[in-house]
């Protein structure tokens, strides 16, 4: 598919005519599976891109983090806010970092020099961010399967694993529980239709109401989701599985790259055949359940991930003070070009 071809389509005017795009864009290039390499016939066309921000954003009162297009699946990231999420080896961003030449559609030279300096942005953060991702997976693969097929208490030990890694992810990216403490648990439930349920015991002084809110909704997501699963017609359901085991397997072969080797590798050119071979449903059995040789494979990188982990050149946290000398840099840039064009 010529995706520059497409890109140049009326469908996607809004990257021409608006503002805060347009010439401003440093990087775009594709997302989802087409730059992953595992794609087939019914994979959505994902755009992923950087525009630089705005002078009113750096030195006045504006403010702006992505533009999204849902119609076309296009997401692009202002500087500033990318930056942060690679300085967390966020793996949702830190994948435009690694694409194959000919899968960037945009790239000025200010993308380049980012390109250039991916380096700074890789560090040990890469194994909680890319391993809390794949914890996510693994977990919404285990509680579909043993939705219907496992006894309440077990069912309810999923989800409570769940949410603790949701709430852990919470916690990582926020700084409100130097205000206090939440702990979560399972207990037997007084509800007559469950065994047990998860419960929790919150105590805090001072804390913004919305802060309080947002971690309760992150929680409950995960609970909203789990109750969705299985509800879906059993064809595109087990697609899903399916989808989801891939990108588990996909997320440790990336992280173990960046751990191993400091490489950013998101077209997974030499692990085509296994991960397409997974979407396929090749591992889901007929009760769909995984076969051992999956959970054995899993297993396997996991193990890995480990060994990577203790034994990665990667420092602790990144060189903030490279990295801010490098966003200065590039910020100075976007106020001098003011919407003239970008180097």
């Amino acid at each position: 598919m010529d995706f520059k071809k497409r890109m140049d389509s009326t469908e996607y005017d809004f990257l021409r005519t608006n503002p805060r795009l347009g010439n401003r864009i440093i990087l775009m290039g594709l997302g989802g599976s087409h730059a992953y390499g595992t794609n087939n016939e019914n994979s959505d066309i994902d755009f992923r891109g950087i525009t630089l921000n705005l002078p009113s954003d750096l030195l006045g009162l504006t403010k702006f983090e992505q533009y999204e297009d849902t119609n076309t699946d296009t997401v692009i990231y202002a500087f500033n806010k990318v930056i942060r999420l690679l300085l967390e080896c966020n793996p949702n961003t830190i994948e435009l970092l690694g694409l194959n030449e000919e899968q960037y559609l945009i790239k000025t030279a200010l993308g380049q020099e980012l390109l250039d300096n991916k380096h700074l942005f890789l560090s040990k953060r890469a194994a909680k961010s890319f391993g809390g991702y794949a914890s996510a997976q693994l977990r919404r693969l285990q509680n579909a399967v043993a939705r219907d097929s496992m006894p309440q208490q077990e069912r309810e030990q999923h989800i409570y694993d769940s949410v603790r890694n949701a709430l852990e992810d919470f916690r990582r990216k926020n700084e409100m529980f130097d205000k206090g403490k939440l702990e979560i648990y399972i207990d037997k439930s007084d509800n007559p239709e469950l065994e047990t349920e998860i419960f929790i015991d919150a105590q805090y002084r001072h804390l913004p109401l919305r802060d309080y809110e947002n971690m309760l909704g992150a929680m409950n997501n995960v609970i909203r989701d789990y109750d969705k699963l299985g509800k879906r017609n059993r064809k595109k359901d087990d697609n899903h599985l399916n989808k989801h085991a891939m990108h588990l397997i996909r997320l440790f072969m990336m992280a173990i790259d960046i751990l191993e080797k400091g490489e950013i590798r998101t077209h997974r050119t030499d692990d085509l055949e296994l991960l397409k071979s997974i979407r396929r449903g090749d591992f889901q059995k007929e009760d769909r359940t995984f076969s051992d040789e999956f959970y054995k494979l899993l297993s396997e990188y996991e193990r890995r991930l480990e060994i990577a982990i203790k034994n990665t050149a990667l420092p602790d946290n990144p060189d903030m003070e490279k990295v801010e000398r490098f966003v200065e840099y590039v910020n100075r840039k976007a106020i001098e070009s003011d919407g003239n064009g970008v180097m």
